[in-house]
């Protein structure tokens, strides 16, 4: 008996041993985690001064990452500046403190995400009035301006399988609120924080779901719910998956989300010290339309292309590269 109380005791304190490591493990997890951005902000801010070359910053996802090398080849062709790429600076946030900083000179945008994740201002009006809202605010409060429009708008995508469209003969976000109810929902950290995201588009068409949304990387949200562990997901209109996946966008009909019409945020002090990237950026204006930006991120993500090489075949076909 002495002998077995013994064990028990040692096994004991065996699991709160164990308990403790993993508690400790856990809290340097979530350290880490909550540092990640500040760390990043802070690599950027100490670098170096770049006034010999045009530097190029990108959000952590495919379409930010071929815009950003878009920009990037375009300037490469049509001036003799060098250009230093910065890619994958997380999210809408470190992007803008970078370019405020003067570490990056250019990043891809779009007006609906400043209008509300940076400006802070109700998503509301057309594309030509959201982009000279944008475009005079930037310029009036933080030395920044946008170049002309590359064509195409990526406005939020809410996305169920194909097969569940047809089986429901739903068509539009209103008519999922009767089915929400036993729908597992997933979108990115961001989706979920910025003020045009999840809670105003819960409470505009009244969803609840059957629990609360998975927040996962927005390059696995499209195969989850291929996969069938979502069942609706926030992607967006130029996700190349959409039609490889057979999946079906729901309409906004309440039109709750802002046009979000790709830009590029330049730093006024660059278009001074090098007035030729404002002529070359001009160059994209126009160029890219919402099939063409589709068919480029599936090339990446679908087809798992190099996206240096993806680019350099698209601006060929416009003639903007040799």
């Amino acid at each position: 008996m002495k002998t077995e109380r013994v064990s028990l005791r040692l096994m004991s304190i065996r699991r709160t041993f164990v308990g403790q490591i993993l508690v400790r493990r856990l809290v340097v997890i979530l350290i880490v985690a909550a540092l990640a951005p500040l760390i990043i902000l802070s690599s950027i801010s100490c670098s170096p001064s770049h006034s010999d070359r045009i530097v190029i910053g990108s959000k952590n996802f495919t379409e930010s990452l071929i815009l950003a090398e878009l920009m990037a080849q375009v300037i490469e062709a049509n001036t003799k500046l060098k250009v230093e790429r910065r890619f994958y600076l997380a999210g809408t946030y470190i992007c803008h403190q970078a370019v405020l900083a003067g570490r990056i000179d250019i990043y891809p945008e779009y007006t609906g995400t400043a209008l509300t994740t940076i400006l802070k201002q109700n998503a509301a009006g057309d594309e030509p009035a959201v982009y000279q809202r944008v475009k005079s605010e930037y310029e009036r409060r933080f030395g920044l301006t946008l170049s002309p429009g590359f064509g195409f708008n990526d406005t939020f995508a809410m996305e169920i399988r194909g097969d569940d469209a047809r089986r429901l003969n739903i068509h539009t976000l209103s008519q999922t609120a009767p089915f929400a109810a036993h729908w597992r929902a997933g979108f990115g950290y961001e989706f979920m924080e910025r003020p045009d995201g999840y809670r105003g588009l819960a409470s505009t068409y009244g969803l609840h779901f059957a629990e609360q949304p998975r927040v996962m990387d927005l390059g696995l949200l499209a195969r989850a719910l291929w996969d069938h562990q979502i069942d609706l997901a926030a992607g967006n209109a130029t996700d190349g998956l959409i039609p490889a996946l057979d999946l079906f966008v729901l309409e906004d009909d309440r039109h709750y989300f802002p046009p979000y019409e790709a830009v590029a945020v330049i730093r006024e002090q660059s278009i001074q010290n090098h007035p030729e990237i404002e002529q070359a950026l001009a160059l994209l204006g126009g160029k890219i339309s919402d099939v063409e930006m589709r068919q480029l991120n599936y090339a990446v993500d679908g087809q798992h292309r190099d996206v240096v090489e993806v680019a350099r075949e698209f601006l060929h076909s416009k003639g903007l590269a040799p």
